[in-house]
């Protein structure tokens, strides 16, 4: 299963359902990272770090953050705006 770092504006019972999928998950919350107003940069950097892919919200920050350096666990990015689907690149 996948070792997730879910961002902050996640809703507590996404990460709960992953976890009973079986997927090891943590948020920025427990962490101790919650409403401090972390970069982006350091997020990612804080994932990498715990070998996690990032789960967030924040797509354009985080499309450009892979485009700058693909070198991580990964970076999901979701939406909760049905308009919004569109390719990477």
């Amino acid at each position: 299963m996948a070792r997730l770092y879910m961002d902050e504006q996640f809703p507590k019972v996404v990460s709960q359902l992953l976890r009973e999928m079986g997927h090891d998950v943590l948020t920025v919350q427990e962490a101790g990272k919650g409403n401090l107003g972390i970069p982006d940069e350091d997020v990612l950097s804080f994932a990498i770090g715990e070998d996690r892919a990032v789960v967030t919200l924040n797509r354009d920050n985080f499309v450009r953050l892979h485009r700058a350096d693909a070198q991580h666990c990964g970076i999901i990015v979701c939406t909760n705006d049905p308009n919004r689907w569109r390719s990477l690149s």
